[in-house]
């Protein structure tokens, strides 16, 4: 299988190729050239499978060019119990018998992110050498809070890597940035960035971009890739979690064979919600894409009325991993429904680069209208439905899972549409102790890490280890940079 760019359909990469590359020269985004399809029975043939042996069936009519041999090594090595605290890997949970809750967050930094950065290491370290690649790796990411740490923590002290993550400052909750600046690994670099997740995001894709940058890396023996899920590699681990959530649900008798799944994604940056595209794609009966955002809607906005615009007020929110303005995965949904249209998707990029804005064609929007439905939920409302869900099902959950169970909960009254729903749990609630104790009616909150032992007294639910042991780390990383010297703390880290 090849891959190609989302903005050159002409460039054609392997599977290692495009996964070490992590971003296409043109800046667009490496994406297959022709999606596989399930079989008949393949999910019959998943049902009873562990989340490790899924991952290599899904994943492997993906990933020619690696065999299943390593791919099942990679599985258990990224997806074993010293990784992940529950067997399932990534459970559904019923609850109330016609919405179920996929729990994304049981890794190692308690995020979504972890389903695919435990994977990522493996896939790239075996591309490396597959492509005989002798430079050694630079690692660049943005991060709006979760992919962070998660690429740190899957990237610490892999050989022939370094990996450098930018975050915005003020722009991530507190434990989000505790877990980021006292990240151990001697390859490993974190530095604040002036400004929001956007500004950091187009400060690395600008980076990428710089020709004079690459020239004097390679000159130092190391070249550029990215965690982000502008990556290949971070975006298909997360088909896989989909698939499974509906052979899970199929294994207990919660849907019958061929029955549809309506799904709900909280996103920012419209990776997770495409995975779900693609796992539909692929076969699995997903109905309805439901995309849930907080107050920064511009996917809501787009998606109702084919206008993606850029150029609004930027909120700061209590669910910050969707504080996003830019969704740079929309591309590959628009390389998927114009056909592979380059020239039509090249077209668009241009328009968003120089005018902040673009419209789609009409019969783009019509697509859009038939796959997916869009809602948003501000933070008011966030805690209101954190406190709801606590208090009717004794189910604790995080902001940004809250506004998906919102959106969910307005599209049913919109559309009377009652058929079963999945929504995507994307962190644990432990990450967001301050939001998530003002949503349980408590108004002093402890500072530090000790907000976490208030939350599990609160609730009797126990922290997540990895967060537990926070209050015994130093912090290791307190560089702050404006976003137009991003460039310095790259060759500071390659010294």
């Amino acid at each position: 299988m090849y891959y190609v760019s989302t903005r050159n359909k002409e460039d054609r990469r392997t599977a290692a190729q495009a996964i070490a590359q992590g971003l296409a020269a043109d800046g667009g985004l490496m994406t297959p050239e022709v999606f596989p399809k399930l079989s008949q029975n393949a999910l019959e043939t998943m049902r009873d499978m562990s989340y490790q042996q899924r991952a290599v069936y899904v994943m492997g009519s993906f990933l020619d060019d690696f065999t299943s041999s390593e791919l099942s090594a990679f599985a258990s090595r990224a997806y074993g119990p010293d990784k992940f605290d529950v067997k399932a890997v990534a459970p559904v949970r019923d609850v109330d018998g016609n919405t179920y809750c996929l729990e994304l967050w049981h890794g190692p930094t308690c995020a979504f992110k972890d389903m695919a950065l435990q994977m990522l290491p493996h896939l790239l370290s075996a591309a490396l050498v597959k492509n005989q690649e002798e430079k050694t790796v630079c690692i660049l990411v943005a991060t709006s809070g979760d992919t962070g740490k998660a690429a740190l923590e899957g990237f610490k002290d892999v050989e022939k890597t370094r990996i450098l993550v930018f975050y915005p400052k003020d722009g991530v909750s507190a434990i989000q940035q505790l877990q980021m600046v006292t990240q151990e690994g001697e390859n490993v670099g974190v530095c604040s960035v002036v400004g929001n997740f956007d500004d950091a995001q187009t400060g690395v894709k600008r980076l990428f971009a710089d020709p004079a940058l690459r020239e004097q890396l390679a000159g130092r023996g190391f070249f550029l890739s990215s965690a982000n899920s502008i990556n290949w590699g971070r975006v298909l681990p997360q088909i896989v979690y989909y698939i499974s959530a509906y052979c899970d649900l199929m294994r207990d008798g919660k849907l019958q064979k061929g029955e549809a799944l309506n799904v709900c994604v909280p996103t920012g940056n419209f990776g997770n919600i495409l995975a779900a595209y693609y796992a539909k794609t692929m076969g699995v009966p997903i109905g309805k894409l439901i995309c849930a955002s907080n107050s920064n809607n511009v996917l809501t906005d787009f998606l109702r009325t084919g206008v993606y615009d850029r150029n609004r007020t930027f909120y700061n929110t209590m669910s910050p991993s969707m504080d996003i303005l830019i969704s740079s995965n929309l591309e590959r949904l628009l390389f998927a429904l114009t056909g592979h249209d380059d020239a039509e998707v090249r077209d668009y990029m241009a328009q968003l680069n120089q005018e902040g804005r673009y419209e789609v064609s009409p019969v783009l929007r019509d697509k859009l209208g038939k796959l997916f439905a869009a809602g948003y939920c501000d933070d008011t409302r966030t805690q209101q439905v954190i406190g709801r869900m606590w208090n009717e099902h004794k189910y604790l959950i995080d902001p940004h899972t809250a506004v998906a169970f919102e959106v969910l909960d307005q599209y049913r009254k919109e559309t009377g549409d009652a058929s079963p729903a999945l929504v995507a749990s994307t962190a644990s609630p432990f990450k967001f102790c301050d939001s998530v104790l003002g949503a349980l009616g408590v108004t002093e909150l402890e500072q530090g890490t000790a907000i976490l032992e208030q939350l599990s007294a609160r609730t009797g639910v126990a922290a997540p280890a990895p967060l537990a042991g926070l209050k015994d780390k130093s912090v290791r990383f307190a560089q702050n940079v404006e976003k137009d010297h991003m460039v310095d703390q790259v060759l500071e880290l390659l010294k």
